[in-house]
């Protein structure tokens, strides 16, 4: 039942909580779209006038009073075309910045698991895309609909009364052109799409062959990228002229009933007047009307196709806003310390740094299996965890689990003695630290990527983090030191620098929790070096978990968690772990070779 009335109402209901706040000014638009289209109905009335008492009659008599009328409904015309036009492109605007708004603000709401099941393309085009068509849906093609179904009613109700004989033969070609109409729009519609789809196709191979050419040429894949490119060009060309070709042949087609209509009008029209049955102001009104009333018909019908096809971009739109977090805090709690929007930092208490897993266990959303069962660990404050294992093992799982991006499945993280769902997800970020071992920074400058968590931290404060982990100096080489640009994304550095301002922005923070998830796998070996001296400082008096992948730079770590095809192994210190001759050891040993050989 639902699926039909999304049919039939084109997903309208789904989008009118957007709509109204602007129900006045949509109803105030309609108005004056009906008026518009009443007025270019009897206009050619005016005409009619005129024709049989002026010129057949070659007087002049009561012309100018015809003529002051006309040029005040013309003005009046003008007047109606201006505010609906600026109306409807205010409304698209509006409308659509809603849209974008309310879709980014709900993303920021959404938990992990929705950004790993949904790609970065994917959810650009609901929040750009779609929202894009949903706003020019509520404006233009409404208006569409509004004025050129008006039109076509009066037209036809005027025909009518000024002549049934003449209306009934232009009516008689209007199901002839309904069924043309919608014959070549159900071939356009898709080939149109296609079109669209191939360019899409075409303008990735064009990102991929600019960002991927020393990846090409350093594979010799010229010829193979350019064949591809060839491919998709002579498809997009083979489509192309399909389309051509049939809205040539629907446009001539078109032309052809309207002239069609015309000749008919001629043809009737002619006997009557010689027949002194009608006067030539009659039959110009109907020359008139055989040659403008197909058009309108034309337009409700594209419009109505457009309207089925951004049914989707609606239903697509308004599925990304019903999904719901993985990661909610209750009523009560957001009662107590507030939304991530809004929150309540007066009650929020400190946060000292215990952690601890009491039986977790978790399945990924997406997933089937555990990763993690009746999983139990004490961290007490100011223990320093160390998280090994290969590449691609889980071992960002547990640091995941703490952040509150993901919910145990079974079981409960305790951080400060209180299971964490009792306080708000913005208490405890608030008190994270984290550096990701991709980092990202704002687009912006040094100094506005380093106080993002700390908006009033001062001077010294920026100096002493950015010493804590040897980035001063790096820094103040810069153009102009901690106002130079960085870029779109921190482009404008190596990956090394941006790691290492990451590194300096989660200290300046003061976190109570540090997580480290591979933080110096993209510096060399000597700055690396000064990071895990830094390191040894910035975790005393915090709670810390450092993911790493060289196994040196963590065997001074309290405890070590080894993890391997997303379950844990084995915990212990270095010392305990190498005894144990398990899992641990050997990841230790090859890497111990591989350094020895590179040696």
């Amino acid at each position: 039942m639902t699926g039909k009335k999304r049919s039939r109402f084109f997903g309208i209901p789904l989008i009118l909580p957007y709509m109204k706040p602007y129900v006045k000014r949509i109803i105030f638009m309609i108005i004056l779209g009906i008026l518009s289209s009443l007025i270019d109905s009897v206009f050619p009335l005016f005409h009619r006038h005129v024709l049989d008492k002026n010129v057949m009659g070659r007087t002049l008599e009561g012309l100018p009073p015809v003529i002051i009328l006309y040029i005040v409904i013309l003005l009046f015309q003008v007047w109606d075309n201006y505010i609906t036009t600026y109306i409807c492109s205010r409304l698209e605007l509006w409308v659509d910045r809603d849209l974008r708004n309310r879709a980014f603000h709900h993303l920021q709401t959404l938990s992990f698991s929705y950004f790993n099941q949904h790609n970065v393309g994917y959810i650009h085009a609901r929040i750009m895309s779609d929202t894009g068509k949903i706003g020019v849906l509520t404006s233009w093609r409404m208006m569409d609909i509004v004025w050129n179904l008006s039109y076509i009613i009066c037209v036809i109700a005027v025909m009518l009364f000024v002549n049934l004989r003449l209306a009934l033969v232009i009516m008689a070609l209007i199901p002839v052109a309904v069924v043309i109409i919608i014959w070549f729009q159900s071939k356009l519609v898709p080939l149109n799409r296609r079109v669209r789809e191939i360019n899409s196709t075409i303008t990735g191979d064009f990102n991929e062959g600019i960002t991927g050419i020393h990846t090409i040429k350093t594979l010799v894949a010229e010829d193979k990228m350019n064949e591809a490119f060839r491919v998709d060009t002579s498809d997009m060309e083979n489509t192309a002229v399909r389309t051509a070709h049939h809205s040539a042949l629907f446009k001539s087609l078109m032309t052809f009933l309207s002239y069609l209509a015309l000749a008919l009008v001629l043809w009737q029209g002619g006997k009557l007047t010689m027949d002194n049955v009608i006067m030539i102001g009659t039959l110009s009104v109907f020359m008139t009307y055989a040659l403008g009333i197909l058009e309108p018909i034309q337009n409700i019908i594209n419009t109505i196709s457009e309207l089925i096809t951004i049914q989707v971009n609606i239903e697509r739109f308004t599925g990304l806003i019903s999904t719901s977090s993985d990661v909610k805090d209750t009523d009560e709690v957001i009662e107590k310390y507030g939304n991530t929007f809004e929150p309540k930092k007066e009650n929020w208490e400190e946060l000292k740094g215990d952690v601890e897993f009491e039986d977790v266990s978790f399945i990924y959303p997406d997933g089937d299996e555990y990763v993690l069962k009746d999983f139990s660990l004490k961290v007490p404050f100011g223990t320093n965890v160390a998280i090994v294992g290969e590449t691609g093992a889980g071992k960002s799982t547990l640091v995941n689990l703490v952040c509150r991006f993901y919910e145990p499945t079974e079981g409960r993280i305790l951080i400060d003695g209180r299971d964490a769902r009792e306080r708000s997800q913005g208490w405890l970020h608030s008190h994270l630290g984290y550096v990701l071992q991709t980092p990202h920074l704002f687009t912006g400058t040094v100094r506005e990527n380093l106080i993002y968590g700390k908006e009033d931290a001062d001077e010294e404060e920026i100096i002493k983090a950015l010493k804590a982990v040897y980035a001063y100096d790096i820094v103040m080489r810069m153009d102009k030191g901690l106002d130079t640009d960085i870029g779109e994304g921190g482009n404008m550095l190596s990956t090394g620098e941006r790691q290492l301002l990451s590194f300096a922005r989660a200290i300046l923070a003061d976190p109570r929790i540090l997580i480290l998830d591979e933080a110096t796998s993209s510096v060399d070996t000597v700055t690396e070096k000064k990071i895990q001296d830094a390191i040894k400082t910035v975790i005393k008096g915090r709670t810390s978990f450092v993911i790493a992948h060289r196994l040196s730079t963590v065997i001074d770590a309290d405890i070590i968690l080894a993890v391997k095809d997303g379950k844990i192994v084995e915990r212990g210190t270095h010392k305990e772990l190498m005894d144990m001759k398990g899992y641990y050891h050997s990841l230790y040993m090859s890497q111990f070779i591989e350094a020895s050989a590179d040696v």
